[in-house]
C-alpha cells in the first residue's frame, strides 16, 4: 500500500509539472523579436515582450541540442529538430531582465551560439542576450552628450609586462581644463576589464547621469583583477597581494600623472562586483590612505570592527538582488549606521547575481559618490 501511494504521489508530481510547463507554453505570446545583441542580419536568438527568449541553431548532423539558458536546476533549454535539419527551443519560463551569459551544447561539446555577439565571462568568451526591462532606459544610448572610453596600456613591473586598463572619462574632458575623481570599478570572477562597459554599459549609465545632471562627473578606471587564476569553487585561495600592488603602485600612479585626476584620497573610490567586491574590501582595509569611498555590489559586507584602528570612510556602499541575500546586507547596514559611519544599500528588485542587479547599483551609487 505504500509503495502504490509513493508511485501515486510521484505520478501526481510529474503530471502536475507536466501541465505546469504546458501551460506556461499556451501562455506564452508570439510577439518575438530579435535580440538587441545579435550579430548584424542574424535573426536569432529571439525575446518576447513576457522575457521568455527563443534560439535556433543549424546542427544538421547533432543528435542533441541543448542551450545553457533556461530556469534554474532545469539543466537549461533542450531544443527540439526540425525537418530542416535547425534546431530549435523556448525557455520554459520568463528570464530576469536583463544580460545574461549563456552557450550552446551540441552533443555534449560547449560551443557559442553564432547568432549573437560573444562576452567575456566563466573564464570564456560566451553568447550574451539581452532580456528587455522595464527601467532599461537609464542604460540605454540616448542622443546626449557622450564620454569616451578608451583602452590604455601601463607598465606593470611587479608581473613584468605591460597590462590593460579602460578608462572612461566624462563628456567634454578632451576640450575643457579640469580636473576629476576617479572610481576604480573591479569586474566578478571569470570577467575581465572589458566587462563592466560591455555587458554593464557603465559609460552610457554615466552619460544619461550627467546629462540629466544627478552626479557630478568623474573618471572610471577598469582593469584587470588578476581573478581568473583561482578556479571556481577554490575562491580562498585567491590572494590579494599582486592584484593589490598593481592596482596601488602602478596602474593610479600612471592614471594620475597620465589624466587629470583629482590625486587625492578624499577623490578616489573603489568598488567591485562579486569578487571585486571582495578585492574592494580587502584593498580598502589593508590600504585606507587610498580610498574614500567603498563599493560592494553582491560581494559581501563590512561591519564596524573592520575599521578598528583605521579612519572611516566617506561612503560605504552595500549592494545585492533580491534573489540573493538581501538580510546580509541590510543588517550590516544598521550595524554600520548605528556605529556612526556613512552607509547606504541598495536591493535591485526581482534580479541575482547578475548584471541587472549592478546596472543598477551603479546607478544608485554613482550620486552618492564624491559628495
Amino acid at each position: 500500500m505504500k509503495n502504490f501511494l509513493k508511485i501515486s504521489l510521484l505520478a501526481i508530481s510529474i503530471m502536475s509539472s507536466i501541465n505546469f510547463v504546458q501551460a506556461q507554453q499556451l501562455a506564452i505570446v508570439e510577439d518575438f523579436k530579435p535580440s538587441s545583441l545579435n550579430q548584424p542580419q542574424q535573426e536569432y536568438p529571439m525575446v518576447n515582450s513576457q522575457g521568455y527568449a527563443r534560439f535556433k541553431i543549424a546542427a544538421p548532423t547533432a543528435d542533441s541540442v541543448r542551450v545553457s539558458l533556461g530556469l534554474g536546476g532545469r539543466g537549461g533549454t533542450k531544443l527540439a529538430k526540425a525537418e530542416d535539419g535547425t534546431w530549435m527551443g523556448t525557455t520554459e519560463g520568463h528570464m530576469d531582465e536583463g544580460f545574461h551569459y549563456y552557450n550552446v551544447k551540441i552533443d555534449g561539446g560547449k560551443f557559442n551560439d553564432p547568432g549573437t555577439l560573444n562576452y567575456y565571462g566563466s573564464v570564456r568568451w560566451e553568447s550574451g542576450i539581452e532580456i528587455p526591462a522595464a527601467d532599461q532606459d537609464f542604460y540605454a544610448l540616448k542622443n546626449v552628450p557622450h564620454g569616451n572610453v578608451q583602452q590604455i596600456l601601463f607598465p606593470s613591473l611587479s608581473t613584468g609586462t605591460s597590462r590593460r586598463a579602460f578608462v572612461y572619462t566624462p563628456p567634454g574632458y578632451e576640450k575643457g581644463k579640469g580636473k576629476y575623481p576617479v572610481l576604480y570599478l573591479q569586474h566578478g570572477w571569470g570577467e575581465d576589464e572589458t566587462a563592466w562597459m560591455n555587458q554593464g554599459r557603465a559609460n552610457l549609465i554615466m552619460d544619461n547621469l550627467i546629462a540629466d545632471g544627478k552626479i557630478k562627473p568623474f573618471i572610471i578606471v577598469n582593469t584587470y583583477g588578476m581573478t581568473n587564476e583561482v578556479k571556481w569553487g577554490k575562491m580562498k585561495e585567491f590572494k590579494i597581494d599582486g592584484f593589490q600592488t598593481v592596482l596601488v603602485d602602478e596602474l593610479i600612479p600612471f592614471i594620475d600623472a597620465n589624466f587629470r585626476t583629482i590625486a587625492k584620497k578624499e577623490q578616489r573610490a573603489m568598488a567591485g562586483l562579486s569578487m571585486g567586491g571582495m578585492e574592494t574590501k580587502t584593498i580598502s582595509l589593508n590600504k585606507p590612505d587610498v580610498f574614500a569611498y567603498y563599493g560592494l555590489l553582491s560581494g559581501g559586507t563590512y561591519a564596524s570592527t573592520d575599521f578598528k584602528d583605521k579612519p572611516q570612510p566617506k561612503l560605504i556602499f552595500l549592494s545585492c538582488g533580491s534573489k540573493e541575500r538581501p538580510d546580509g546586507i541590510r543588517k550590516a547596514l544598521e550595524e554600520l549606521k548605528t556605529a556612526g559611519f556613512n552607509a547606504v544599500s541598495y536591493i535591485s528588485e526581482g534580479t541575482a547575481h547578475e548584471f541587472q542587479t549592478w546596472r543598477r547599483s551603479l546607478l544608485a551609487m554613482a550620486p552618492l559618490l564624491f559628495k
